[in-house]
């Protein structure tokens, strides 16, 4: 059979098909990008901080001012990101999260930077950073249900594809460091978040749900905190959701206060320096990288919980309490394979659970309220392990908080509320559009309509670590 103008017209559906993937694999560079550029903060900013300052406890102020606009923003972020469109609220994002990192050299350079100065910078990219990953976030469903990718799946390439950024960035971030130095780090950082800008400014032209929403009343401040209570309200009623939010909420800040003082302190006065430091981190997201897609190969076969909670005990108290007792890298490097490994099918897991259980129509205003709730103590953890450190010594400070983080995550095994993980999700009809009704909430009526756009698949906001 043959389509007007002479082509056939399976060479049309095949093009058509191709060009369907072309946002989804923009969302994935763009995501991959700018994650890469956040391992660049991980490692640069801390040991930037305990150059210029050689205190853990301002190295410890400076990820609480990093972390505490994050939770402000993904508290009151998600009727916002719906109303300015998702590729909009993306490319801003990330363009002030450029200018911002690149300002911390240039005025260190100039001799202008004081303590002060860092810390608002740092505000100011934790401010903005949380809104553009959920914007892309949130548009993995419609994208990947244009690509025909199932849930699990895509959800699986989505974690993949950030662990691998992360392990990447890492790795890169260890030797610049060594080699040209925390500030010049800054300016590669500056440089991945205009590239994810781009991708996403010229990827997703055209596309309905990167762009705002039609039809919605303007928004008054009655608009926005019915927005904000109706995403609430699903979250708190939901019980799955909330005992998931409560877990990843206590790991949060501790793993925070890992990669923001505990994990560089430890590579800068027992491992040998920053060149450690980024090979741990590496090791840790290349295992992940792995879990992340054997998950995504065969963990469909498997009953979510009990893979979910063994992954849970391996990511975080095992390399805590490592840490704690080793001077040397490679039995840290065997803790954090194992961690990687265990974290690698976490979010994978997360990310279907949320799409199978949060209404499309929903999905920025609950992403955004899960967001905030998993990062409540997030500005705590830097902070409060700095101070600790400071008072008690490191080997305390990684047994206390390595204890702290056994304990959260036991939960899966203990709370009756995880064995709604595996429900499983509405069946469509053969034929019908696939959609991500409410699995395990409450119905909500839609307050708005929802984007124009085909059907929806995978993918989006979780908690994540």
């Amino acid at each position: 059979m043959t389509a007007p103008g002479g082509h056939h017209a399976d060479t049309a559906k095949g093009d058509a098909t191709r060009r369907d993937r072309v946002p989804l694999a923009t969302v994935l560079a763009a995501n991959a990008v700018s994650i890469t550029g956040n391992s660049l903060t991980l490692i640069g900013v801390p040991w930037f901080a305990l150059d210029t300052t050689g205190s853990p406890g301002k190295a410890g102020i400076v990820a609480f001012c990093a972390a505490l606009p994050v939770l402000v923003s993904a508290i009151a972020g998600g009727p916002v990101i719906d109303r300015l469109g998702r590729r909009r609220v993306s490319v801003v994002s990330d363009l002030v999260c450029a200018v911002a990192l690149a300002a911390i050299p240039l005025l260190n350079r100039a001799g202008l930077l004081q303590f002060w100065m860092l810390c608002a910078l740092m505000a100011v990219t934790g401010l903005f950073h949380a809104p553009g990953e959920t914007a892309r976030s949130v548009l993995l469903p419609d994208l990947a249900g244009r690509a025909g990718t199932p849930l699990s799946r895509a959800a699986s390439l989505y974690d993949a594809v950030s662990r691998g950024a992360r392990m990447t960035g890492a790795a890169l971030a260890g030797l610049l460091v060594a080699f040209i130095g925390a500030d010049t780090v800054l300016y590669v950082d500056a440089a991945t978040f205009a590239v994810s800008a781009l991708l996403v400014l010229a990827g997703l032209r055209g596309i309905p749900s990167a762009e705002p929403l039609r039809g919605a009343p303007p928004l008054s401040p009655a608009a926005y905190r019915a927005d904000l209570r109706e995403g609430y309200a699903f979250l708190l009623r939901t019980r799955l959701l909330l005992g998931i939010n409560f877990a990843v909420m206590m790991t949060n800040g501790l793993s925070l206060s890992w990669s923001s003082v505990l994990l560089p302190l430890h590579a800068r006065e027992e491992l040998g320096g920053s060149a450690s430091l980024g090979l741990l981190v590496a090791v840790f997201g290349g295992c992940a990288l792995v879990g992340a897609l054997v998950y995504g190969a065969v963990g469909h076969r498997f009953p979510r919980r009990p893979v979910f909670a063994a992954g849970f005990l391996l990511t975080g108290a095992p390399t805590f309490l490592t840490a704690a007792f080793t001077d040397t890298t490679a039995p840290l490097l065997v803790a954090m394979a194992l961690g990687g490994l265990g974290a690698g099918v976490l979010n994978p897991i997360l990310t279907t659970v949320f799409y199978e259980t949060v209404p499309e129509e929903l999905r920025s205003r609950v992403g955004g309220a899960s967001t905030a709730s998993v990062l409540l103590t997030a500005p705590l953890g830097g902070l409060a392990a700095g101070f600790l450190v400071e008072r008690t010594g490191l080997t305390a400070a990684l047994l206390t908080i390595g204890g702290v983080y056994f304990l959260a995550s036991v939960s899966p095994l203990v709370f009756p509320t995880w064995r709604g993980m595996d429900a499983p999700a509405p069946q469509a009809a053969p034929g019908a559009i696939p959609s991500a009704a409410p699995a395990h909430g409450p119905k909500v009526s839609r307050s708005e309509p929802s984007t124009p756009g085909p059907g929806r698949g995978p993918g989006g906001t979780t908690p994540r670590r």
